[in-house]
């Protein structure tokens, strides 16, 4: 059983003040709050975190070339971090998901670890069928790599593990992007998944995040709910998992837009797929911000507009230019809606908290001069859980509004 290696030296002591934030068990400690590194401890390591005062604080993993210069592994001194520390913390994400087995297990696929809110900071891992997928995103997630892939397969009894370690905050964590199997064969095809009756195929090799977009499972069915006999807009459509859901529900016509033309491809297949009439779907190649405006300009209107645009504001310091991207779009959008319509309106952005966006989304039906009432607050799927104490777990926040 491997350990990571400790000693007294290595430790990481907070300016006078700091310590906050972890005694109210947030998992972060950010560059700013470090008055000294004592030792040399290498990247991924594990490190003592101290008070000022010399109090103990939690054990993290060292990341030198971050903002963030540790995540908490634990905050209980007594707590050792080797092989049976992860092994116990995939255990017990497993089995908070064994809550959720009835929800899921028609689909083939589910988040099994949910990051910080799985006290794994910096490791998601999702199920599809036979495969894992393993994306790794701190230093030491990255340092216990091997580790976490032999338990999390031995313990799901998954036959395959690939890794998609390509996320942007790599270069922030100064790590190499990496994309290969780690056990098992590399797919050659995409994985067939079903969600709700309804069949996709998820690119865990090529396609965005892990391969499928499984946070959005209950807003999706949420929409399927309301579409019947409707006129639907999808924008930022991706590989068609709102578009499809809509036609499932009985929508009158969806149109569909995203600016990749290989997603659209694939949305195109998971209609055939499913013997969906493709007469009842236009899928338009464009930027979002251009083709709304040309739906203004041509009159355009819809019964049920979806936006579900990429992360924005990867950090609270691109929030600024975020939210005026999120207002321009929700502004469009609201100029497109028939009266009565509703808008699934939603951010993925960790650096646009829930309060913000719905501030934003008021203003563009301020500026769009329409009556706009919230009828419910979308989150994650429950797969993808929040730890209260770490409120950036919650990123995805989302609204559906209606006007009139």
């Amino acid at each position: 059983m491997r350990s990571s290696p400790v000693s007294n030296m290595s430790r990481i002591v907070l300016k006078p003040g700091r310590e906050k934030s972890l005694q109210r068990r947030h998992p972060w400690v950010f560059s700013g709050a470090v008055a000294r590194v004592e030792g040399e401890p290498e990247s991924g390591a594990t490190v003592e975190i101290r008070s000022s005062q010399g109090g103990f604080l939690g054990w993290g993993a060292y990341s030198p070339k971050s903002q963030i210069s540790a995540r908490i592994w634990d905050f209980h001194e007594g707590a050792r971090i080797d092989t049976e520390f992860f092994a116990g913390r995939l255990r017990k994400a497993l089995a908070r998901r064994t809550l959720l087995a009835d929800a899921t297990a028609a689909s083939g696929a589910m988040r099994l670890v949910h990051g910080e809110a799985d006290g794994l900071p910096g490791v998601v891992i999702d199920r599809f069928g036979d495969w894992l997928v393993l994306q790794l995103s701190s230093a030491g997630a990255w340092r216990w790599r091997d580790e976490i892939a032999t338990l999390a397969a031995d313990i799901t009894g998954a036959r395959h593990v690939f890794e998609r370690s390509d996320a942007d905050v790599m270069m922030l964590e100064g790590l190499t992007p990496r994309v290969e199997p780690v056990s098992g064969d590399a797919p050659s095809a995409p994985i067939a998944i079903e969600e709700n009756g309804v069949r996709f195929e998820a690119d865990i090799a090529r396609g965005h995040k892990t391969g499928f977009y499984l946070d959005q499972r209950d807003n999706r069915a949420l929409v399927r709910d309301l579409s019947s006999g409707r006129e639907v807009l999808d924008c930022f459509c991706y590989t068609g998992g709102f578009t499809l859901n809509a036609l499932a529900g009985g929508a009158a016509f969806v149109t569909a837009i995203d600016s990749s033309g290989d997603a659209l491809a694939a949305a195109r297949r998971h209609v055939r797929l499913n013997d969906f009439p493709e007469a009842r779907v236009d899928l338009i190649e464009a930027d979002v911000f251009a083709q709304l405006r040309k739906f203004r300009d041509q009159a355009r209107q819809f019964d049920v507009i979806v936006l579900d645009p990429p992360k924005f504001a990867p950090t609270a310091s691109h929030a600024e230019k975020a939210a005026r991207a999120y207002k321009d779009i929700n502004l469009w959008a609201f100029k497109l809606l028939r009266p009565g319509g509703i808008l699934f309106t939603f951010s993925c952005s960790g650096g646009v908290h829930r309060d913000l966006f719905q501030k934003i989304v008021a203003g563009a039906a301020v500026d769009a001069d329409v009556e706009v009432r919230v009828l419910h607050h979308m989150s994650a799927a429950a797969d993808h859980p929040v730890m209260l104490a770490f409120p950036e777990s919650e990123y995805l926040k989302g609204l559906m509004c209606q006007t009139g």
